[in-house]
């Protein structure tokens, strides 16, 4: 045991430090799925797009964003009361597109600040790709 007490920043320094270890798993996790995708041949890949119901280049794109790219849409879907795993079993076809759609989503950022202060439901609208089908969704509840 240390004879010295903790450093008044120890808290605030852990929580640094935890953030930016998550932030190197992800990269790493995200060039391991992407070099696993590029040592593909065009024609595995264009049978794996052609199972996902994708263009190649689009299974491409979706593959360099990296395997948490659409972690904001459950998120986004229980901001709005919407059972994501319901929607899963429900209507798969539909959920599979939602998370495509979020996986090439410019706005994360957005979206992130929007889920953490509550404010996602309100202002989804103005910025999310998905708006239109999450309406929908909305819509077919009443």
């Amino acid at each position: 045991m240390s004879e010295y007490p903790p450093h008044p920043d120890f808290e605030s320094l852990k929580s640094v430090i935890s953030s930016v270890a998550q932030w190197a798993k992800r990269c790493r996790d995200s060039l391991d799925i992407s070099k696993s995708f590029s040592d593909c041949g065009p024609d595995e890949s264009a049978k794996i797009a052609r199972d996902l119901k994708l263009q190649p280049k689009e299974l491409a794109m979706l593959a360099r964003k990296g395997p948490r790219a659409s972690d904001l849409m459950p998120k986004m879907l229980a901001s709005l009361e919407i059972d994501a795993r319901e929607l899963e079993n429900d209507d798969p076809a539909t959920m599979r597109d939602l998370q495509r759609v979020c996986a090439m989503c410019a706005d994360k950022r957005q979206c992130q600040y929007d889920l953490n202060n509550g404010i996602a439901a309100t202002n989804f609208r103005d910025y999310c790709p998905n708006a239109y089908t999450i309406e929908a969704l909305l819509e077919a509840r009443k």
